[in-house]
């Protein structure tokens, strides 16, 4: 059975500066784990990620919380490879059959985002740096760097997506599209690949939109 998820309506999102957003999603979003470990031969580990999500009619309003032991944020320009740091990402497909936005996201919120349909589509473009300048986000770590440490961490992202960014217009009533939500850090010392819907190819590969659930704005 494909996994669904719903995001509800909370028009009182847009009235808070992104640092308020954390803490009012307590009250109004979705509360769901991104936990499957999709490759565990490979790759078993699974840091606790906890995501709360919601949406304003004009914004997809996430925030992420990771309890972790390895902590990575060398990536501080957007549209670097962020997912090599403590990572978290999300997709969706506005439409099924059309092409995705992958938004990726590391602990100090440094963007990478683009839109494509698959991992080698030839006709893939990254969102430009005014377009991601409206991606807003917040770090508790900061935003300053930094090469990996050891230890026991609790760090959360939060971040708000336009709906005209990625093709959406909310008219009152409910948007069906797919998506997923993942967590990796691939050049830590414990790299792993966790997927909110399962996906069960070969080797790790997020790019793989036959494997998306249902995410639906209510």
């Amino acid at each position: 059975m494909e996994p669904t998820l719903h995001l509800p309506y909370a028009p009182q999102l847009d009235s808070l500066n992104i640092a308020e957003i954390a803490n009012a999603l307590e009250e109004c979003g979705t509360r769901f784990s991104v936990e499957h470990i999709n490759w565990p031969e490979q790759y078993p580990y699974r840091p606790l990620t906890v995501v709360t999500a919601a949406h304003s009619g004009t914004h997809i309003y996430i925030d992420f919380l990771v309890r972790c032991n390895f902590l990575r944020a060398v990536n501080y320009a957007d549209n670097s490879p962020v997912s090599e740091d403590s990572c978290v990402e999300f997709f969706i497909e506005p439409k099924a059959g059309e092409p995705y936005y992958n938004i990726e996201m590391n602990c100090i919120g440094t963007i990478l985002a683009g839109h494509r349909r698959g991992r080698n589509d030839p006709d893939r473009t990254r969102l430009s740096s005014d377009e991601l300048k409206r991606i807003r986000r917040h770090a508790t770590v900061g935003t300053r760097p930094f090469e990996e440490i050891e230890g026991s961490f609790i760090w959360c992202v939060t971040t708000a997506i336009p709906l005209d960014l990625i093709g959406l217009k909310y008219d009152g009533t409910p948007i069906e599209t797919r998506g997923n939500f993942y967590k990796c850090a691939s050049a830590t010392s414990q790299p792993h690949y966790l997927s909110w819907a399962p996906i069960t190819s070969p080797e790790p590969d997020f790019h793989r939109p036959e494997f998306f659930g249902k995410i639906i704005l209510d």
